[in-house]
């Protein structure tokens, strides 16, 4: 039997927990979990020590107020960890909270794997001096950090990235269009706001205010919000007055099916950038954080973009309208575009395919070869 003691903190590192859990159960089906996570872990058997979504802040405004509450969560997850003695303390992204956890286990505890390099590549390069030590081992998502952290001694292994195994370029059209009664003219337009609720309370005013211009100029306009389950209910509150209602789908399988139906996305940056490029939709990345997070992260972000998707394919792929640029006028304008103009879809789409080739695991599937590593360690 291997105990493993493992962690996400947001939606994105719960549905890579999840994919874990089963990967390393086909494996060893002795395993054992516990720790913290969301929904989709539940669904793998995890009973979560405390909500995971008091973990789901990100800014520095957003973060302060709630710091004590963060300490706390800290201090009672390490007494977890010391009274349960796992064998692996295993860590999925949410670097603000889990590299406190791996520095205070140290290296007298479990042995520790941290799953999803922390982005020091992207800002705050200098972070990474602090890294040597933390984990046993460091599982890579993304084709360049390997070279990256292997610069500072941190031996990486890059499992390549899970969304490859997610099944988002699978969805049902016709299924997305009888489940919700849409007809032969409806266009529609998936809209993504994040899994964080600072994140959608600043993205849903705008994209309201997008509806609005585009609705006159698209009749059939059908907006599809896909809501994280643990904030689906208060983003159906903050969509009630919306000048035209949105879907809103809560399942992994119900938003894939809109993904195949869709002719156009507007998407928060991260994981859904490559979600929604495996199924090739059309999209724009728009982002809003606090001004004080936003003038920060200008001065020591290090990458000529945000978005995924554009990174991998190393130049702008994607349109991205950020914070200034998250305007309502210019998210419509954008998205008329990718629904009147066929051919800025179609170079999209034709981008999309080999900036997701280079995620491929070196051998088998990205969460087999991730739990490999892991296992290699007990």
């Amino acid at each position: 039997m291997t105990r493993i003691f493992i962690i996400a903190g947001e939606a994105s590192g719960d549905v890579l927990g999840f994919r874990l859990m089963q990967a390393l159960r086909a494996q060893n089906p002795a395993v054992t979990f516990s720790g913290i996570g969301g929904a989709r872990m539940a669904e793998a058997g995890l009973v979560s020590i405390f909500p995971m979504q008091e973990l789901a802040l990100m800014g520095l405004a957003e973060i302060l107020p709630n710091l004590l509450k963060l300490k706390k969560r800290l201090a009672q997850t390490i007494e977890a960890i010391r009274v349960q003695k796992p064998d692996i303390l295993l860590t999925i992204d949410s670097p603000g909270f889990t590299l406190r956890v791996l520095k205070a286990v140290g290296t007298s505890g479990p042995k520790r794997v941290h799953y999803v390099a922390p982005q020091v590549w992207a800002w705050r390069q200098e972070r990474v001096k602090h890294f040597p030590g933390l984990w046993e081992e460091l599982l890579c998502l993304l084709p360049f950090e390997p070279e990256f952290f292997a610069q500072h001694g941190l031996h990486p292994v890059f499992t390549g990235h899970p969304v490859l195994e997610s099944g988002a370029d699978k969805g049902d059209a016709v299924r997305f269009r009888a489940i919700h009664n849409l007809n032969p003219d409806a266009v529609p337009l998936v809209l993504m706001p994040g899994s964080r609720v600072t994140e959608t309370r600043r993205l849903l005013p705008v994209f309201k205010d997008t509806l609005t211009l585009l609705q006159p100029q698209f009749p059939g306009l059908a907006p599809v919000l896909a809501a994280a389950s643990g904030i689906a209910e208060a983003v159906a509150a903050h969509t009630a007055d919306w000048p035209v209602k949105p879907i809103i789908v809560r399942d992994v399988s119900a938003r894939y099916d809109a993904f195949a139906a869709a002719k156009a996305a507007l998407t928060k940056s991260g994981t859904s950038t490559l979600e929604l490029a495996m199924a090739g939709v059309p999209m724009a990345v728009t982002y809003r954080v606090n001004p004080i997070s936003a003038a920060i992260g200008r001065r020591l972000i290090k990458v000529p973009y945000v978005a995924m998707i554009n990174l991998l394919a190393g130049r702008a792929l994607v349109p991205e309208l950020l914070q200034e640029d998250c305007r309502a006028d210019r998210l419509a304008q954008t998205v008329l575009g990718l629904l009147r103009d066929p051919a800025q879809a179609a170079a999209q789409r034709a981008g999309f395919a080999a900036a997701l080739a280079s995620l491929q695991a070196p051998e088998g599937m990205p969460s087999a070869a991730a739990a490999k590593a892991i296992l290699h360690l007990s």
